[in-house]
């Protein structure tokens, strides 16, 4: 299941999409900001505490700032789709490659932290379902023909669940597990983050919004 069901998400996100044709990617915005909080707070439960157990401190804030840093790079080409935004040229009909390898990248690193830590599937799922749904309404909108924006979604839904297998069966990455799930605690927490502060209206949280975002946490922490 820890392999099938980010497939599942993204594809029925898409199928989703397909069928009903949402146009208003502002209806999504509760959701996107439950994702935030829930990955956000299974972030903090579930992986901070282990990898400051038996590792040395102040390399494993090393490594959490630098997966900061590298989605903040990893944004400057997909522009943002991980937390909600695809600011892409929708007239564009050629394949997005940078948005993909972007995602890609981002996607098989969040794969890491889920062969030991199989919560972590429910926080990812949680937010690749919006996501997905924001990106298969881009694609769909676009000039793109549907087979390559088929064949996108189709590879973008394998990522994770590679992530995952690599982590599984890779001797280098058993090896360096705390530092490569340090590097991943910094993807989640610049995604997580960015996600609840854009959630907002003006830089103010609205009652709903303020509501989800505590359901979230507490059905993390219950996690």
């Amino acid at each position: 299941m820890i392999y099938l069901l980010p497939i599942l998400a993204v594809l029925f996100s898409f199928l989703f999409v397909y069928v009903t044709k949402p146009k208003n990617k502002e209806t999504f915005k509760l959701l996107l900001a439950f994702s935030g909080a829930f990955l956000l707070a299974l972030t903090v439960f579930e992986l901070f505490p282990e990898v400051y157990m038996d590792s040395d401190s102040k390399t494993v804030g090393v490594f959490i700032m630098l997966g900061i840093l590298l989605q903040i790079f990893l944004e400057f080409f997909s522009k943002g789709a991980e937390h909600g935004h695809v600011h892409l040229d929708p007239e564009n009909k050629e394949f997005p490659w940078m948005l993909f390898v972007s995602l890609s990248i981002h996607s098989v690193l969040e794969g890491i932290p889920i062969e030991s830590h199989h919560n972590i599937l429910y926080g990812i799922l949680v937010h690749k379902i919006p996501i997905a749904i924001i990106l298969s309404i881009f694609l769909l909108a676009s000039k793109i023909k549907l087979i390559p924006s088929i064949l996108f979604i189709i590879l973008f839904s394998l990522m994770t669940p590679f992530g995952t297998f690599m982590a599984a069966n890779f001797a280098f990455i058993e090896t360096y597990a705390v530092y490569l799930n340090a590097l991943v605690i910094g993807v989640f927490l610049h995604i997580s983050t960015v996600i609840l502060f854009e959630s907002s209206e003006h830089h103010k949280f609205n009652l709903r919004k303020l509501l989800v975002i505590i359901i979230g946490i507490a059905i993390a922490y219950v996690f």
